[in-house]
């Protein structure tokens, strides 16, 4: 099955350089281009895109407003927003992710980054390494939930195994990682996983991330 993408940027250039690269790549294609977060949420829907590499910094409607707003709806649940960014703006890399982009890729990124990071967010995976989510949790993160009975008993709802999972998740681990440090099959950590984002109400792992952190299930160190 082909991974539709749409591409959100202002410069027609980086479009341009980025078309070419996912065009090239085997099952991907480039359904779209927006020069702006309005015709990026417009165009999701139009388009039915399974990826949007969205840019932060765009005219009108920017990046974030625009990844909130294909978050917040429902005919868009099946849609994966992936920031792109120059990572001297990682506060907003977190709001975004907070408001339901599945990871961020630095611009600067190798072509084969790229593409691999587009098949990783078309399947669910958040990409987000364990050094990203350090540096955006220890800068960035306001809990002023932790520590509290309501934070806590949002995970009321998961069992043992969840929560040791989510807690994986939550430092950057994949399926695999997590299989191989519990002693799993990747494919049970994978339903574990499905079913904790069930669960939480989650749109995709980096949400597991998150509110993992927002309810102390991980502690910033």
């Amino acid at each position: 099955m082909t991974i539709r993408v749409l591409l959100a940027d202002d410069q027609t250039l980086i479009r341009s350089g980025f078309r070419v690269l996912v065009n090239a790549a085997p099952g991907l294609e480039v359904v779209a281009e927006a020069a702006n977060g309005r015709e990026a949420v417009e165009l999701a829907r139009s388009e039915r895109a399974d990826v949007v590499l969205m840019d932060i910094r765009m005219p009108e409607v920017d990046g974030l407003a625009a990844t909130r707003q294909i978050a917040a709806d429902e005919s868009l649940s099946g849609v994966k927003v992936l920031i792109l960014t120059t990572f001297e703006v990682d506060e907003y890399v977190f709001e975004a992710i907070r408001a339901g982009a599945s990871g961020f890729l630095g611009k600067s990124a190798e072509p084969a980054e790229l593409i691999n990071g587009i098949r990783l967010v078309a399947q669910g995976d958040a990409l987000l390494s364990p050094k990203a989510v350090r540096g955006l949790m220890n800068r960035f993160l306001t809990q002023p939930e932790v520590g509290t009975a309501a934070a806590g008993s949002r995970l009321d709802v998961l069992t043992t195994r969840e929560r040791e999972i989510v807690g994986l998740v939550a430092l950057g681990l994949s399926n695999e990682e997590i299989a191989d440090q519990l002693v799993l099959s990747p494919l049970t950590a994978k339903t574990h996983v499905n079913r904790a984002m069930t669960k939480l109400e989650a749109r995709d792992r980096a949400q597991l991330v998150v509110i993992a952190y927002q309810t102390g299930l991980v502690r910033v160190r």
